[in-house]
């Protein structure tokens, strides 16, 4: 709702109604007023990190791309990760890209022969191969498939003719439906060979 609209002497409540003033308990005035104060900081805060990553990305592209012209090359297509060292590797900033990837209608097709499979092999086989193939095709909360877990039974060296179907049909029903692309900043500790990163998030820091 837009407060600049409320008349002086006048509070708008959460139907939408203007509330005298005074008629506002001075917890509740106190208690608007520093959630304000906060998301005004917060606004700020997300403007300048989201001015930030894209000064990243533009400024990391136009360095890869100036460093490739040194040597008569020309980036094209897809950007991949970049990864840049200062020259003491004091620090580094990685720019990764991350598909964001799902199945098609064949992911059904693979679920039913690999369940043919599991109820065949039920008294023979070992328990964690069961585990894990009744934990890939589970859902979270939100419904959606966690992608790691089914890509992951195509490494199970399984010789049926049916597993090997349901794999394929697993590997021919991934679906890139996007692309996002995150930037990391780390420093080394001390001497030695190991990064940590500089938190860039509320929860991290």
């Amino acid at each position: 709702m837009d407060q600049s609209t409320v008349p002086e002497g006048f509070m708008r409540n959460a139907q939408g109604h203007l509330v005298p003033i005074n008629l506002v308990k001075p917890v509740d005035q106190e208690r608007d007023r520093l959630v304000r104060e906060l998301v005004t900081l917060a606004q700020d805060l997300n403007a300048r990190l989201v001015a930030f990553k894209l000064k990243c990305f533009g400024d990391v592209s136009a360095f890869a791309d100036l460093s490739a012209e040194q040597y008569g090359v020309k980036r094209g297509g897809k950007k991949g990760n970049i990864t840049l060292h200062t020259y003491d590797g004091a620090f580094k900033l990685q720019i990764a890209t991350a598909e964001n990837i799902t199945f098609d209608e064949r992911l059904q097709a693979a679920k039913a022969l690999v369940d043919e499979c599991i109820n065949e092999w039920a008294k023979d086989s070992r328990p964690e191969i069961m585990v894990l193939v009744q934990k890939a095709f589970q859902t979270d909360k939100e419904g959606n498939l966690n992608v790691g877990r089914i890509l992951e039974l195509r490494r199970l060296e399984i010789t049926d003719a049916r597993w090997k179907s349901a794999m394929q049909a697993i590997s021919e029903s991934v679906q890139v439906v996007g692309t996002k692309q995150y930037v990391r900043v780390y420093k080394r500790v001390g001497d030695t060979d190991r990064y940590v990163a500089i938190p860039l998030d509320m929860v991290a820091v």
